[in-house]
């Protein structure tokens, strides 16, 4: 192993075989990189000696993205600089150049402190963090886990709660730079590069001209979105590798556009008498008009998110019996199904006038407004944030337990989504599907965006077994409604199969055919996205 960089992979480094999915892997060797050059030199002998190349941040995916099969592993965890500042005057707007391996705890560490360790940055960065400390800033992307690296965010184009007013990670991205399979770099600045219908043109910094077409397969008419690569008339060649999964180039510095804080934010926990009024509920929040004698509710909540009984059932008993669950505040006997939502704007009392509104609609759909958890400072509201989070945490400590006793058994959790119009249908198909198979199972997530996380918790391996098959047979429902596969956490390993109930053989062809522009030998995260397939005199 002639790179100082490589390491030999041995015991030592077994966590770096496996990510949140619980899938583990194998490998030959690994480096933890620290700046783009390194990642050059690592890249450069690898394509030299066609070894296949994994790339990971935290791995605290759950596609299986980073879990490698073979070959050599890539991790960017220690490449966690902030690069600089930057300040668009005109726009009033800051943009941040970090490297991939930043956490999203820090970068929100970093602006809620306005403090950047500003070694290194040039006379630009240091005045535009002068003005930076003027306001307050924020950056809206908010998975769960907040120990994902922004390198990672952007693999998957994670999005979170928020994405039902800020979108996705790509919603957010100003300009990347990327590392090819041989060395060779790309920088792509958003506006820059925009595709001819389908043909589009990237002039490497090396001096190579990369040409090609884009697929003729179109995207599914969804707000969320991460089933294979993003591909539109005139796109930006940017959104190509954001949610490209790892499988395009090594991304080795990253441009983020950050929010202006509102003054007021308020967050609403809404507790209604059963799962069809929730929904309705929804619809109301997102501005459709439920009752014919009334408008619509004007609110503009950043997230919507939903509870059904079963997940309020696993918190209540694990707030009878375990004591991190305490700070929560007492979810009622009485509370059947919850929706949180997340309002800002310049002032309570704008908030207010939405939130009567929104009281009147509880009460119209057999709703109490007692039942309600209102939080509007900072305190209170993290309270609200525990509670949202506590579904997940639930989930992943039944499945640890339950893996005790046998080590196959992992969590099965969906990440789909659908068109406004088919809110209902998915929540039918869901509910029925885990009713009919007797399985355990929660169901959370964003449904503003019609993006629900179904999470099983098989008991044992018949159970796991049934769901799997039960997840299969919902991805093609999904494709048969118009919705995705892949809403928010990207195919990755896992959700190869569900992709190919979404696109026909040619379609993922085309993509394979995509890469290979770019990953000529397919070296970047084999089996990611699309199976492997081995090309002539590559191993």
């Amino acid at each position: 192993m002639d790179n100082k960089i490589k390491i030999r992979f041995t015991e030592e480094y077994g966590e770096y075989l496996r990510d949140e999915s619980r899938q583990v892997g194998f490998a030959d060797s690994i480096s933890f990189v620290k700046s783009e050059e390194e990642i050059i030199s690592v890249l450069k002998e690898n394509y030299a000696n066609k070894i296949p190349t994994t790339i990971q941040g935290a791995r605290t995916g759950l596609a299986a993205s980073s879990v490698p099969f073979g070959g050599h592993v890539i991790n960017l965890s220690r490449m966690n600089k902030v690069n600089g500042i930057r300040y668009d005057e005109v726009n009033d707007k800051f943009y941040i150049k970090l490297q991939p391996g930043v956490l999203l705890v820090e970068i929100r560490k970093y602006l809620a402190n306005k403090s950047f360790i500003t070694d290194g940055w040039n006379d630009s960065s240091k005045n535009a963090l002068y003005h930076m400390k003027k306001g307050e800033w924020f950056y809206s992307t908010d998975p769960t886990e907040i120990s994902a690296t922004i390198g990672g965010m952007v693999a998957c184009n994670a999005s979170g709660a928020k994405s039902f007013r800020y979108g996705s990670t790509r919603d957010h991205i100003q300009s990347i730079r990327a590392v090819l399979s041989d060395g060779d770099v790309i920088s792509l600045r958003r506006g820059e590069v925009i595709s001819d219908g389908r043909l589009f043109s990237v002039t490497t910094e090396g001096g190579r001209i990369i040409s090609g077409r884009l697929p003729k397969y179109e995207m599914p008419n969804v707000k969320k979105n991460t089933s294979g690569y993003f591909n539109k008339l005139n796109m930006d060649i940017i959104d190509l590798f954001i949610g490209s999964d790892g499988t395009l180039g090594v991304i080795s510095e990253i441009e983020i556009e950050l929010n202006k804080k509102q003054k007021s934010n308020w967050g609403i926990t809404i507790f209604m008498p059963d799962e069809d009024k929730a929904l309705d509920l929804v619809r109301a929040l997102r501005g459709e008009k439920i009752f014919c004698d009334r408008n619509a509710i004007n609110l503009n909540p950043s997230a919507i998110e939903f509870f059904s009984h079963n997940a309020l059932d696993m918190l209540r008993e694990q707030q009878r019996v375990n004591p991190a669950f305490a700070t929560i505040q007492e979810i009622k006997e009485n509370y059947h199904t919850a929706i949180y939502i997340e309002i800002e704007d310049d002032s309570d009392d704008k908030i207010w006038a939405g939130v009567e509104e929104l009281g009147e609609i509880i009460v119209k759909l057999g709703g109490d407004e007692d039942a309600t958890w209102v939080a509007n400072n900072p305190t209170n509201l993290e309270k609200l944030h525990s509670f949202r989070h506590a579904c997940p945490e639930c989930v992943n400590m039944q499945i640890d337990l339950i893996r005790k006793s046998d080590s196959r058994i992992t969590k099965l959790g969906t990440d789909m989504s659908v068109p406004d119009n088919k809110l209902k249908d998915v929540m039918k198909m869901y509910n029925d599907g885990i009713l009919e198979n007797n399985l355990n199972a929660v169901i959370f997530g964003h449904i503003g965006n019609n993006h629900l996380h179904v999470n099983t918790i098989p008991r044992d391996m018949d159970e796991y077994n049934r769901g799997k098959e039960l997840y299969s047979s919902w991805a093609e429902k999904i494709v048969s409604m118009g919705g995705a596969v892949s809403a928010e956490h990207g195919v990755g390993k896992l959700k190869v199969p569900f992709l190919q109930k979404m696109f026909t053989k040619d379609k993922i062809d085309d993509m394979r055919k995509l890469k290979k522009l770019f990953d000529p030998d397919q070296l970047f995260n084999r089996a990611t996205i699309f199976p492997y397939v081995e090309s002539k005199g590559v191993k």
